[in-house]
């Protein structure tokens, strides 16, 4: 066992009668720990099969025709994971549905973050860009304070950027988001012989969880529509309020963590 970056790296070879096809593989103390373990398998005919072990998964069996399979359906759970636990990625994309609304600029705007993260993430994780994670986390939360000051203009009638250019303002800020995913791919890792299949169903991942999100969203808006639609106008700029001040917190908190 020796030390690789933030983590450890185990290696074994295991000769099991019949073939380890059916068999369930697993590593102990994943629950304690709470840690993911990125668990590579190379089998005798040269197949390799990658899958991600979690505290509440901590083994799995391995099917005889799993191997691409198995990295689509890991890495893409891992992308759904990672999008709808980031608290910060959410708030970004919830600021980008109240300033441009429903329809079809809505859409595109989504498709035009989605297409910019893609694009850093990508290369961030073959490795042609290296940006320091803790910066980079400083940034994000940094967008998501521009779109706060932008709802508030918003909400005292002058238009905005956004909403003048949405897709515009979604793809760029999408490039920076990208780079924050990366970090979180590489805490895992990417199969060798399955890179571009692993990077595009972790894209898919995070798309069908921010879509999951928006569909939420603008579910949970039209729901609550009627029930608000006499409320004071002040009410309008508590949450944008609430976003501001908490994406200036992480602000702080982050570029304390890069700088110490």
């Amino acid at each position: 066992m020796q030390k690789d970056g933030t983590g450890l790296r185990a290696r074994w070879r295991i000769r099991c009668p019949g073939g380890l096809a059916g068999k369930s593989v697993g590593v102990e103390g994943i629950a304690s720990s709470q840690a993911d373990v990125l668990l590579r398998i190379t089998l005798r005919d040269g197949r390799r099969i990658r899958h991600v072990l979690k505290a509440e998964a901590p083994s799995f069996t391995i099917d005889a025709d799993s191997s691409r399979t198995g990295v689509f359906k890991d890495y893409a759970v891992l992308g759904v994971e990672h999008i709808l636990t980031g608290r910060d990625h959410l708030l970004f994309v919830l600021a980008l549905v109240l300033l441009v609304g429903w329809g079809r600029s809505l859409a595109w705007t989504i498709t035009s973050f989605t297409a910019g993260h893609s694009v850093t993430l990508a290369l961030a994780a073959l490795g042609v860009v290296h940006v320091p994670q803790a910066p980079m986390e400083a940034a994000i939360a940094l967008s998501i304070y521009f779109l706060a000051v932008e709802l508030t203009s918003a909400r005292q009638g002058r238009e905005t950027l956004t909403q003048r250019a949405p897709w515009a303002v979604a793809a760029g800020f999408g490039l920076v988001h990208g780079l924050g995913f990366a970090g979180a791919l590489a805490e895992v890792g990417l199969p060798t012989a399955e890179i571009p299949l692993a990077l595009f169903s972790f894209n898919v991942g995070i798309e069908l969880g921010q879509l999951t999100f928006v569909t939420a969203v603008l579910i949970g808006g039209f729901v609550l529509r009627r029930a608000l639609a006499r409320r004071p106008a002040w009410l309008d700029l508590v949450p944008v309020y609430a976003m501001g001040c908490l994406s200036a917190y992480w602000v702080l908190a982050r570029l304390e963590t890069a700088i110490g």
